[in-house]
This record gives structure tokens, C-alpha cells and sequence, in this order.
């Protein structure tokens, strides 16, 4: 493995970790980075294996809590409905997502120019949403009902679009829904956890016949440096929220969308 593609696979990896749990599209801003870079994964399977890092990085910090609810599920039920809600929320995307699959890698993934527009519309749309004065009816995620849950996985499936942000979309439909903001964040880092192993584990299937060693240790530095960077943002994300709301992330979005572009308009 060249130490050019070292250096890039670092690089593209601790942009997953920063970007993952924010609503600002990490598998955009993979793209987007690639695309500029040069960086080449077969399949585009280096920008989805190396979620795994990130879903690790939420399981270390809330493996106590994950834990009580494992011991908790034959006995209680409040743990039962909390797994429930959860798994009713990743079957939408989940559905969808194999059956257009080979459309989104093969299209949708290959159009930086997509990426930079919803990356801007999706902004647009956070900001306006982030200003909505909503009376929140569910503030914990653990308690989020089935049906609600449910709902939210519907508007998780938008994210199957590059750019769009799979956090994004799940918080915009609980804001919609009448869910406060912190509750909303840390419920999008439950449903990423089936969502992206399930994500992880169907890609690296389709593409096991074209992955090569030199793929494999380049997936590998990536998803170090994944957990890494994703480990820091889930430990502050949750109170940056409470205090900033989503603005940022918004204006973040259409600075990063109309930069990709111009810079695509310039370079191609």
C-alpha cells in the first residue's frame, strides 16, 4: 500500500468519525473528498466499511447502557419496546436499500454534482426546521413509541441519497414528530447502530469477490481512524446541540455543498 493512499485512507477516515453522528452527510463528504482527491475504492466500498469504525465507537460509549438493556429484555418490558422501536426504525431503510442497492452505488454515488446539491438543499431545509418552534411531546429516546420510531425510519430511507445525511433525516422527521432536539440526536446514534452494521455487512457480500489484500488494509486504516475521530464527536455532539441546535451543521452543509460546486466547475 502507497503511502499516498495511507495518508488519504487517514484523512477520509477521520472525516467519516467527525461526520457520521452530525447531520451534515458523512458518505457526502466522503465522496465529494474522494472525488477531489482521486481516491478510488472498488465498488465504493472503502466510504461504507469503514462505518463500521463509527458504529464501534457508539457501542464503547454506551455499552453500559446497551448492556442493562440486554440483561433487562426477558423480564421488563420497557427494554423489549426500546429494542422493538429500534429495529422498526431500520427496517425501512433496510428494505429499500437492497432492493435499489446497485442503483445507488452505480449512480448516485458516482455524481458528485448530486452530493453538492442535496448537501445544500438538505442545509436549507435543516435550517428551516431548526427554526420551528415545536413543544416537545417525547424527550427520551429510549422511550420513543413503535409507531413514532417506525416513522422516523421512513424518513431515514431519504438518506439513501448521498448527501442528504442519514442523522439528518432521521432528526428532522423526530423534530417534525414532536421530539426535542437531544433526543433526537441520540436516538439517530441508536438506529445508526443496525442500520449501518446491516449496511456494513450487505456491501462487503456484494463486493467480496473484487476486494484485494491491499483494499483490505486500506478499509483497515480507514476504520481506525474512523473510531477515533468518532469516538470525540459522540462525547460532545449530544450537549453542542442542546446549546447550538442545528444551524451550524446547516450552514456547514450549503458552505460545503457550494464550495464542491465550484471547485467542480473549475477542476471538474
Amino acid at each position: 500500500m502507497q503511502e499516498e493512499t495511507i495518508i488519504q485512507a487517514v484523512f477520509l477516515g477521520l472525516l467519516e468519525g467527525l461526520t457520521e453522528f452530525i447531520p451534515v452527510s458523512s458518505t457526502g463528504h466522503l465522496l465529494l473528498a474522494g472525488h477531489f482527491l482521486g481516491f478510488q475504492s472498488p465498488g465504493k466500498t472503502f466510504e461504507v466499511l469503514i462505518q463500521l469504525g463509527a458504529i464501534l465507537a457508539i457501542l464503547s460509549i454506551y455499552f453500559t447502557r446497551l448492556w442493562t438493556v440486554a440483561i433487562a429484555l426477558p423480564r421488563e418490558r420497557p427494554a423489549r419496546m426500546f429494542v422493538l422501536s429500534v429495529l422498526l426504525a431500520f427496517l425501512p431503510a433496510a428494505f429499500v436499500g437492497v432492493l435499489a442497492h446497485d442503483f445507488i452505488k452505480t449512480v448516485l454515488f458516482e455524481s458528485p454534482t448530486l452530493v453538492c446539491v442535496t448537501l445544500i438543499t438538505g442545509g436549507v431545509l435543516l435550517a428551516l426546521v431548526d427554526r420551528m418552534t415545536i413543544d416537545p411531546v417525547h424527550t427520551d429516546a429510549m422511550h420513543y413509541p413503535p409507531g413514532l420510531a417506525f416513522k422516523i425510519g421512513v424518513f431515514q430511507c431519504l438518506a439513501l441519497v448521498p448527501g442528504v445525511s442519514r442523522s439528518g433525516a432521521t432528526i428532522a422527521g423526530a423534530l417534525l414528530m414532536g421530539c426535542d432536539k437531544r433526543s433526537a440526536a441520540e436516538f439517530s446514534f441508536f438506529l445508526a447502530m443496525p442500520t449501518m452494521a446491516g449496511a456494513f455487512a450487505y456491501d462487503l457480500y456484494k463486493n467480496r469477490n473484487v476486494l484485494s489484500i491491499d483494499d483490505a488494509a486500506t478499509i483497515a486504516v480507514g476504520f481506525v481512524a474512523a473510531f477515533i475521530a468518532a469516538v470525540v464527536v459522540v462525547r460532545f455532539v449530544l450537549d453542542f446541540i442542546s446549546r447550538h441546535g442545528f444551524a451550524p451543521f446547516a450552514w456547514w452543509r450549503i458552505f460545503v455543498g457550494t464550495a464542491g460546486l465550484i471547485g467542480l466547475w473549475l477542476v471538474g
